[in-house]
């Protein structure tokens, strides 16, 4: 049953945790996950910070930071992209009803 949340065993800079999800939601979790522990070894790699709660709470923050900059503001305006589609759709749908003439 895919509603059905589990403990799925996540591995982030050599720590194992365990996080409830259903089967539909864990694709997006090992994402997360991947996501999560690339941010933490960069931030490790590159910064003088040994604590991993401290790498942990810089990651979150340079995450937020990211997710925030393209949702509003300076970074991707969704609203215009989803404009920006529709009037694509609108065109591709009506060069198919012209071709559909044609024939």
């Amino acid at each position: 049953m895919s509603g059905e949340a589990k403990a799925v065993p996540v591995n982030i800079m050599g720590r194992e945790y365990r996080v409830s999800c259903t089967e539909d939601e864990k694709p997006q979790l090992l994402e997360a996950v991947a996501l999560v522990n690339q941010k933490m070894l960069e931030l490790k790699d590159r910064s003088k910070t040994v604590g991993l709660e401290r790498i942990a709470v810089m990651a979150a923050l340079n995450i937020a930071h990211e997710y925030l900059t393209t949702r509003v503001g300076g970074g991707f305006d969704i609203a215009d992209f989803r404009r920006r589609i529709s009037g694509m759709e609108a065109t591709i749908d009506q060069a198919v009803a012209d071709q559909d003439e044609l024939f």
